[in-house]
């Protein structure tokens, strides 16, 4: 339905159908390690403040333990994706988004970044090089 004004959109909701299918195979492994590499630091430094939270990164599959369930977060090469399950907010499929430099659930537009911030009060730097 119409209503006359322009519609708005947050910046991750723009997202492109096919876009993980069109990043390099290479480009893919290098942004999801970095991401990957960093809530997993970023999580240490975390649990190590909070004696109710344990985390693991091994074989490529990161896990949190928290009083309110657990947190598994990997990546998937075949998609091109990064998967997060959630005792929260369940399952999700992340796409890189280079445009925004962010993992980008198609559904919502929401991203992993919002996610770990909210439910889980972690926050990780910038991934995919520079910001121009």
């Amino acid at each position: 339905m119409a209503t006359g004004r322009p519609r708005q959109l947050h910046a991750t909701a723009v997202y492109l159908e096919d876009h993980a299918t069109e990043i390099p195979t290479e480009v893919y492994h290098k942004v999801a390690d970095e991401t990957m590499d960093k809530i997993f630091d970023n999580l240490e430094a975390l649990v190590e403040g909070d004696e109710n939270l344990d985390s693991e990164f091994s074989s490529g599959v990161l896990t949190l333990v928290t009083p309110g369930g657990t947190y598994v977060i990997n990546k998937q090469p075949p998609n091109k994706q990064i998967w997060l399950s959630s005792p929260l907010s369940g399952p999700k499929r992340y796409d890189w988004v280079s445009e925004a430099r962010e993992w980008v659930y198609s559904r919502d537009g929401s991203t992993l970044r919002g996610l770990l911030k909210e439910e889980v009060g972690l926050e990780y730097g910038d991934v995919g090089g520079e910001r121009s």
